[in-house]
């Protein structure tokens, strides 16, 4: 499959690329400075000049979208929803149908109508980041047109978490997956297995969805 990952040297952006290029799809690798490697074209693009990005992204199966405009940028919820919005206007254009984009955990619930990101407990440095993800959620959610997942990772899905690929997963929609222990836990590794996966076999059509182990 052609696929097109935004956001291909981020965090997540960078797993995604090699999980997929370990499966040997076609991937063009779109990012504000792209790198220079085998396993991806890599192309570069302002994911907020949404015709020229419709442009890069026409004749792809599925787009992946992993944009963040970094945790320390003090505009990040302005910039995130900017983008978020030009991208997913950007895959309408191109007329890409199947478009899977990579949100926060902080929009998925804890308790009946208690969202993780409103308990008193939530990390204060990163509120604006997660709320710009889960004000793009309720908008993605309205989206008739696009054959779209958004994807929510577990709460412990960071650089300190150190599983690895191990492969495995279970699968959530609205509830974080907790494992024995009481953690949301998956790897970014992992992260790129499930999101893989799903393109591979789709089974979450314009929903939300989220894994652990």
């Amino acid at each position: 499959m052609k696929i097109a990952i935004i956001g291909a040297t981020g965090f997540v952006g960078s797993a995604l690329v090699n999980e997929f290029a370990d499966r040997k799809h076609e991937i063009t690798a779109i990012a504000r400075t792209p790198k220079d490697t085998s396993n991806a074209k890599w192309v570069a693009a302002d994911v907020y000049n949404a015709d020229a990005l419709a442009e890069i992204l026409k004749g792809h199966d599925v787009v992946v979208n992993a944009f963040n405009p970094g945790w320390s940028n003090p505009n990040i919820y302005n910039d995130s929803m900017k983008g978020s919005k030009a991208i997913q206007e950007a895959v309408k254009k191109a007329g890409v149908k199947r478009f899977i984009t990579i949100g926060g955990a902080g929009s998925l619930f804890v308790a009946p109508g208690l969202q993780a990101i409103d308990t008193p407990d939530f990390p204060k440095e990163i509120y604006d980041g997660a709320n710009a993800a889960r004000d793009y959620l309720n908008i993605i959610q309205e989206e008739k047109d696009l054959d779209w997942a958004f994807f929510s990772p577990a709460f412990e899905m960071h650089q300190g978490t150190k599983t690895g690929r191990t492969g495995k997963y279970r699968l959530g929609l609205e509830n974080p997956v907790f494992n024995d222990e009481q953690r949301s836990i998956l790897s970014v590794e992992d992260l790129a297995v499930v999101i893989a996966d799903e393109v591979e076999t789709p089974k979450h059509h314009q929903v939300r969805f989220t894994a652990g182990y």
